[in-house]
């Protein structure tokens, strides 16, 4: 059994149950199993209607709802390759990606993405919202036509560095990877019975998410799907999620948000929490005092369960990251809060995932052992390479640019790493982001950013720079004055290397985004795009500093 012949018998098994909601001026619209399976005919019907044969490529364009869900388990039911893309990215590049893959539909979410898209591509194929498809009075069944290795997916990649590329994954892929999630899950849920609850906002068009997604369908899950992320932190308690899946980002936000609320708060509960924190903190730098266990039994008893509560709800047995490393001190402050985070590694090309932390043995800062069937190791440059059924079978159309990454049965990864004696992995940066002094020292910038950025507040992002050069110098976005910069520098340095030392800095009240062309779809840094925006600032950096 395939895993889409699995999903569609956990609906019909639980016709009645409550599998996906909305939610709608507040409250939840939802649909159980047999209502979603009768969505799935409906756009299954329609599709049949079309002509299209199997193999055929279909762009799903839209954000997330219930309809995307139904729509690509309707494709792929069918046999078709779903083309999932962001409905935020800039419509020029969207265009690009459909006219790299040929789709033979395109299926919109809205009428404003359907209209961008026409004016962008005049020879556009064949476009049709999401309420024409569903509003089809046909209804169509049946076992998926889906073989271990037919592709269900072409996912572009986020292009940091160039044109993206369309990473292809067949359902063996997809197989794999539900197996190893579930095997993780279920340590996580520690044997809890009754229906899990999840939480979901990040975009499904990205692997993780979409691998997220099939695996709660497949656990029979109630998902609870955000629409609007300025409602996300009352969404959650109201969700009362088991666990969700996040990036760093939002788990930095969550914890400075709490610090800034008890600030303002004051008291006695301040007071309590202030103390812990600095407890918790040396105790794991090993330099605990007498009174430090007084603080953290006193904050686990009245501050912490009201601090989990109004964050998460009452339910949370622990938070999934992913996408980009987590601050170490992130990860140690929700284990204070007596919430594990779990981190997963992975790329598109390996279907998502690589590693997962086990939940019984988290270790700060590292993101897990491989899962069960995969290799890992390190080649040349500490560069991972990986071989296992989760690995893609090639790009889309660019068979020069397959052979790069996949040599010898084993996934150039690109990125750097180490592993400890019990096989947990930790990730360094992206090998081509390795900054090339002059001197011949290279340096991985991430590290280092994470760093400065851990001092600045009121910063967005820092950006690296010095190929090259003599020596390092940093671009930093955001709210930030050159005293709190310096301030930050003069944090960092002393601990670092002659070499890694950042010597100037260049400061930007506009962020690095997506609509300025400078954060790829899914927010990682365009760093060869910054460096051709700022070239002149770059240039000032160097030439102020070698004047003086």
């Amino acid at each position: 059994m395939n895993f889409l012949e699995n999903i569609f018998k956990q609906l019909e098994a639980s016709p009645d149950t409550s599998f996906l909601q909305e939610i709608h001026d507040g409250k939840p619209v939802v649909v159980n199993g047999a209502e979603l399976l009768d969505m799935v005919g409906h756009a299954r019907a329609f599709i049949s209607q079309k002509g299209l044969k199997k193999g055929d490529r279909c762009a799903l364009l839209a954000h997330n709802s219930i309809c995307w869900v139904a729509m690509d388990l309707a494709l792929m039911a069918e046999g078709l390759i779903v083309v999932p893309l962001y409905a935020r990215q800039a419509t020029a590049e969207l265009v690009a990606m459909m006219m790299d893959c040929s789709p033979e539909l395109i299926c919109c979410g809205d009428t404003e993405l359907k209209n961008a898209v026409k004016q962008n591509w005049p020879e556009v194929p064949a476009q049709f919202l999401f309420d024409e498809i569903f509003a089809t009075r046909a209804n169509a069944a049946g076992k998926p036509r889906l073989a271990d290795d037919d592709p269900v997916a072409i996912i572009y990649t986020s292009g940091t560095s160039g044109e993206a590329k369309g990473v292809v994954i067949n359902a063996a892929n997809v197989g794999f990877i539900l197996e190893r999630t579930a095997a993780r899950l279920d340590l996580l849920m520690n044997g809890s019975v009754g229906q899990e609850r999840v939480y979901h906002y990040l975009p499904f068009c990205f692997c993780a998410s979409w691998i997220a997604l099939l695996s709660y369908l497949s656990r029979r899950s109630l998902v609870t799907l955000n629409l609007d992320l300025n409602k996300l932190s009352g969404e959650m308690r109201a969700a009362g999620p088991d666990y969700f899946l996040n990036v760093p980002a939002l788990l930095e936000r969550m914890r400075k948000a709490v610090d800034e609320q008890l600030w303002k708060t004051g008291g006695i509960i301040l007071a309590i929490y202030t103390r812990a924190k600095a407890a918790w903190t040396r105790k794991q730098e090993g330099k605990s005092r007498v009174a430090d266990a007084f603080w953290l039994g006193l904050a686990k008893g009245l501050v912490f369960p009201a601090i989990r509560k109004k964050m998460l709800g009452p339910k949370l047995k622990g938070l999934i990251s992913g996408s980009a490393p987590l601050n170490m001190e992130t990860q140690h402050y929700f284990a204070m809060l007596g919430i594990p985070v779990l981190q997963v590694y992975g790329l598109t090309e390996t279907t998502g995932i690589c590693t997962m932390d086990d939940p019984r043995q988290v270790v700060p800062g590292r993101v897990g052992p491989a899962v069960d069937g995969l290799e890992m190791k390190l080649g040349e440059n500490d560069e991972i390479i990986v071989r296992g059924p989760n690995v893609f079978t090639g790009y889309w159309n660019r068979p020069q640019e397959t052979a790069k990454v996949l040599r010898d049965g084993w996934f150039h990864t690109g990125d750097q790493g180490e592993v400890d004696a019990v096989g947990n992995w930790r990730i360094a940066g992206r090998i081509k982001n390795l900054i090339i002094l002059g001197s011949g020292h290279n340096i991985a910038p991430e590290p280092i950013e994470e760093k400065v950025l851990h001092h600045l507040p009121g910063a967005q992002q820092v950006v690296l720079v010095g190929n090259g050069r003599g020596y390092l110098s940093s671009i930093i976005t955001g709210s930030v004055t050159r005293e709190q910069a310096q301030a930050a520098l003069d944090a960092v340095n002393p601990g670092l290397p002659h070499y890694k030392q950042i010597r100037a800095f260049h400061l930007q009240a506009e962020a690095f985004s997506i609509d300025n062309g400078l954060l790829t779809a899914n927010g990682k840094l365009k760093r060869d795009a910054i460096a051709a925006r700022l070239k002149n600032e770059i240039e000032e950096m160097y030439q102020v500093k070698q004047a003086s």
